[in-house]
């Protein structure tokens, strides 16, 4: 009997900061963008499920049963397969990342071990890259030793010690000893492929393990809170700092319907909440790197305005575009490539950059710490927070043909001026800090004027409106509201009323621009529960923190949305703010190391 198909995302992500690819429970490579995250998908299987191009598969012949799990505290994926027969393989995944010369080594490449579990085996390799999304067969050219797949931008080599005719026929053959497969850039190797692979793999394992060791983890949870960890930093792309949403692009937030939008680019919201995530796990390599990708967004910006989302290499145009010949992730169209939203109007970005790169005021832990240069770079942001602080904008859910003047957004501003004020007084700038706090001030009683609804008894999403919006559960983190603030408990209680789905909480309750959203935003229920604790709701809490975790896939990993009714995931994956939600909220509910030991 064959495995049964794949019906979710049972995906395992690995990568090394440059880029990444997607692993399915049959160990096939179905994702690998080129030569970076928003590059060309040269595996683009996943969104294209009814064709049999754009993937690496190793199979086992008459394979029945799969089990995935990452080598501990690492980013190297661990797949074994067993036939009917008791035959059984495993295939170890992973793309080198590991100091060398003195520099992060973390070229475009992706590594392949394949092993057998019992006697010879019997397996199938059918690697089948294309060229711009799936249009373009390559060229391909042999050698003793590898095979060179050739398009027209971009040229690859496999190197390996399996039999080249077997892997070019798609013959299948018994699995004798074990074999390597080093997927790359079309260069020669310096040393022979098996001890290639096996040095790029020892070191690689230890690179993820140093680093998983380094973090200030809590005593609850350290499983999910390592494997979140690894995933937020593999989010980032380190050659110029920036920070993705996500690894994918088209996976629907709600089947059958066109909301699928391309999140490998850098939002500057979601990139704020990684960072603060990961400097509360003690990880601040990757702020200082995104305070550099952001001083270029600023610099780049004369007047001080900013997009709501970038390129990953500073881009400002991400021109959307419809792929219509590929089938999409199980048959929902369309597959974009780009997004509109770089044309929107969001005005809470300029409080997530300085809300970002704060903590670089005060670290003294830092080797690049920020100061008054980088200061006078953000007032022109706060200036742009101060003017937009009561301007309509299309808002944190990104509305395509709705503006208002979205609490969110505004509390962002408010934030914004708050925060430099603080700024300003730690660097001894007194004029500075009386400037901004005067702002600040006046933002606040703007918003609790108009944002605050009296016969609701609560605050709401939009000034002088009447919905509520799961984003008001972030007052208290950002610090406008007092957890005992009775507003902010009275809000918290509404939201759970009407906004609240078993343990799981929508972004909203209406409609937008593409009707009444079914699927739950996950981060709004990590939202939810970190609000619950913060107002002393702590079992609850807890009991809706464990509801959250039993819904990652196999492996650890999240997407954006979840089916409140099956349990199942959907949207853009591995997600960003996903992992975060979790990780704040294990930090926060966790008992003490000290109370435990």
């Amino acid at each position: 009997m064959p495995m049964a198909p794949i019906q979710d995302l049972e995906l395992g992500l690995v990568g090394n900061c440059t880029v990444s690819a997607l692993v399915d429970s049959r160990a096939r490579v179905v994702w690998w963008c080129l030569p970076r995250f928003d590059g060309d998908p040269v595996f683009h299987h996943l969104l294209d499920g009814e064709g049999e191009d754009g993937l690496f598969a190793v199979e086992l012949l008459d394979g029945v049963t799969s089990e995935q799990r990452y080598l501990d505290n690492t980013a190297v994926l661990e797949t074994v397969l067993r036939d009917s027969r008791g035959g059984a393989v495993r295939v170890i995944d992973f793309a080198p990342r590991f100091e060398m010369y003195g520099r992060m080594f973390r070229p475009t490449m992706l590594v392949r071990q394949v092993e057998p579990l019992s006697e010879a085996p019997r397996i199938r390799i059918r690697l089948r890259p294309r060229f711009d999304w799936g249009r373009l067969a390559p060229q391909i050219t042999r050698g003793s030793n590898h095979v060179r797949y050739v398009g027209p931008a971009l040229s690859l080599r496999l190197t390996t010690d399996a039999p080249v005719t077997y892997l070019l026929d798609e013959t299948p053959f018994h699995l004798e000893r074990p074999l390597a497969f080093v997927l790359g850039p079309d260069e020669s190797l310096t040393q022979g492929v098996r001890e290639t692979a096996r040095d790029f793999r020892e070191r690689t394992v230890d690179y993820w393990r140093r680093l998983s060791r380094r973090l200030h983890i809590p005593f609850d949870w350290q499983e999910a809170v390592i494997r979140s960890a690894i995933t937020l930093k593999l989010c980032s792309f380190e050659e110029t700092g920036a920070i993705v949403a996500a690894h994918t692009t088209s996976i629907p937030e709600i089947p059958g319907t066109e909301r699928n939008w391309d999140y490998r680019y850098c939002w500057l919201r979601d990139a704020f909440f990684v960072v603060r995530a990961l400097n509360r796990l003690g990880y601040v390599e990757t702020m200082e790197d995104y305070i550099d990708y952001l001083v270029n967004v600023v610099s780049r910006s004369p007047d001080g305005h900013l997009q709501p989302v970038y390129g990953i290499g500073l881009e400002t145009r991400l021109e959307e575009r419809v792929v219509a010949h590929l089938s999409g992730y199980r048959g929902n169209r369309p597959v974009r490539v780009g997004n509109d939203a770089w044309t929107h109007d969001q005005h809470d970005g300029y409080g997530s950059v300085i809300l970002a790169v704060i903590q670089a005021f005060f670290d003294r832990r830092l080797e690049r710490p920020a100061g008054p240069r980088h200061f006078h770079l953000l007032e022109r942001l706060g200036e742009k927070a101060w003017e937009l602080h009561a301007v309509p904008d299309a808002g944190l859910w990104e509305y395509r043909t709705r503006r208002r003047i979205h609490t969110h957004s505004s509390l962002m501003c408010w934030a914004a001026c708050d925060r430099l004020a603080r700024i300003a007084a730690h660097l001894g700038l007194d004029a500075r800090a009386r400037h901004w706090r005067e702002r600040a001030d006046h933002i606040r009683r703007v918003i609790e004027a108009r944002a605050w609804n009296p016969r609701r008894q609560a605050f709401v999403a939009a000034f002088d409106g009447e919905e509520l919006d799961a984003s008001l559960l972030l007052m208290h983190r950002i610090g406008f509201l007092a957890a005992d603030d009775p507003r902010f408990r009275a809000t918290v209680a509404a939201i759970g009323r009407e906004l609240a789905d078993g343990p799981f909480v929508h972004r909203y309750a209406g409609e937008d621009d593409f009707g009444r959203p079914v699927n739950a935003f996950l981060v709004c229920a990590f939202w939810y529960i970190d609000a619950l604790a913060a107002c002393g709701r702590r079992e609850e809490a807890r009991e809706r923190f464990e509801a959250l975790l039993a819904r990652r896939n196999r492996l650890g990993l999240l997407a954006e949305h979840v089916d409140p009714v099956t349990g199942e995931l959907w949207g853009n994956f591995p997600q960003t703010y996903s992992h975060v939600g979790l990780v704040d909220c294990a930090t926060r509910l966790s008992r003490k190391w000290g109370e435990m030991l």
